[in-house]
């Protein structure tokens, strides 16, 4: 939850020993919720980026491209762009092959 102080309009931080929200500038304090919990992340969880799903592959409804497919040599392949690094980085753009469906990616 975020909070905002009401005397100033500054960001609260979280002070886990008080039990409290303070506010950085004019030291405002509420304190915590009972039922407010706090935990940390478990860094072995990583999200897992799904590019297409299993029924979404079968669907023809995404743009197509003419571009040579490196395992079959059709010409012709689906198109999609996702955003799998950091946001102030390009998109990596995707193909999948209409003949083979073998998909690869375009980082530029």
């Amino acid at each position: 939850m975020v909070k905002f102080c009401p005397e100033c309009g500054a960001f609260c931080e979280l002070d886990i020993v008080k039990k409290c929200y303070v506010c950085p500038t004019c030291a405002w304090e509420e304190p915590l919720e009972e039922t407010l919990k706090v935990s940390r992340g478990n860094s072995k969880n990583v999200e897992k980026i799904v590019v297409v799903g299993k029924k979404e592959r079968k669907l023809s409804t995404m743009p197509k491209t003419k571009i040579l497919c490196e395992k079959c040599s059709n010409d012709e392949a689906f198109w999609w762009m996702v955003q799998t690094r950091s946001i102030d980085e390009s998109m990596t753009q995707f193909y999948r092959c209409t003949k083979c469906s073998h998909t690869w990616r375009d980082y530029s």
